[in-house]
């Protein structure tokens, strides 16, 4: 199983797949572009759904975030077999990027002439904006908290196999990611070719993160096998909570999206600082346990001594 998993997800593909990646965006970032001069100066005629790719050279960097963004999923999954915490973050960090995709979006279509206006449009953009820097911020903290913590290795027998049961989830989470990836994209191009070229984030996200909504559960149930705690309990429940509101938010337009992403951002900052302040408390009660045990013993050692 380790051989399999190095093979599909380990440091080396993920390397070669990383320089594959840059430069996948870089030629499409250009061929996008050069499609919205084609379409700009008339050289091209599209249909009314399919021109809003190509309408604003803003437009153009729909496709690198796109690539991007199929590279971030393959380095979730990566991060399942380390820890339940690693893979939320990336969750959070997959959706800061999909929104910043919406955002980009929407600027390409809002029109120029109506741009100071405070329409429908220019609503959706600040809330999607709000959306944004909570999604950031929750990213930026979930990655801090990984980098302070770190990976503690250990021999625990039920530890390793936690971690080989979460590598196995992770190759099946890998083939399903590639299927649906094929999927969405195959029935993208057919609609593309029939006229309708309209894009949205429900397109792969929305099927995907309901199966990794599956797998969070999956991972959550394997983990009470090897975790008695109810807090470390309660907080993975909180982290799947969070990522099925982020599930939701994908399905939903406009400004309840933009909503529900803020909510899942807090829920998710809040869970993960309620953790981090219940394990420092716990590591004050037991550093001053140690202390109370200590002091008395030296007393009793002193009193030894007088007698």
């Amino acid at each position: 199983m380790n051989a399999l998993f190095n093979r599909l997800l380990g440091q080396s593909v993920n390397e070669k797949l990383r320089v594959a990646c840059i430069r996948a965006s870089i030629f499409g970032f250009l061929g996008h572009l050069l499609l919205c001069f084609t379409y700009q100066f008339e050289l091209i005629d599209l249909s009314v759904k399919t021109s809003g790719l190509f309408d604003s050279y803003l437009d153009s960097l729909y496709t690198p975030f796109s690539i991007f963004l199929a590279y971030e999923v393959y380095e979730l999954i990566r991060t399942i077999p380390k820890s339940f915490t690693n893979s939320i973050g990336k969750q959070f960090e997959i959706i800061t990027l999909l929104v910043v995709r919406d955002i980009l979006k929407r600027l390409s279509d809002i029109d120029a002439s109506v741009s100071f206006s405070i329409d429908g449009s220019i609503s959706t953009l600040a809330m999607e904006c709000i959306a944004f820097v909570v999604l950031f911020w929750t990213a930026l903290f979930f990655n801090n908290v990984q980098r302070e913590s770190g990976m503690n290795a250990s021999d625990n027998e039920d530890l390793a196999n936690f971690i080989s049961q979460k590598k196995q989830l992770a190759i099946l989470l890998l083939f399903v990611y590639v299927v649906i990836a094929c999927y969405s994209l195959s029935t993208w191009s057919y609609a593309l070719f029939q006229g309708d070229g309209s894009t949205n984030r429900m397109i792969f996200f929305l099927d995907f993160f309901t199966v990794l909504i599956m797998a969070d559960i999956l991972i959550l149930l394997l983990s009470y096998q090897y975790i008695t705690d109810f807090p470390y309990l309660a907080r993975n429940t909180g982290f799947v909570l969070s990522t099925v509101i982020l599930r939701v938010a994908i399905a939903s337009p406009g400004i309840s999206g933009a909503i529900l992403f803020t909510l899942a951002g807090c829920l998710g900052s809040s869970v993960l600082l309620s953790g981090m302040m219940f394990n420092k408390n716990e590591m004050s009660r037991s550093s001053e346990s140690e202390r109370k045990f200590n002091s008395e013993l030296g007393l009793e050692e002193i009193e030894l001594v007088e007698n």
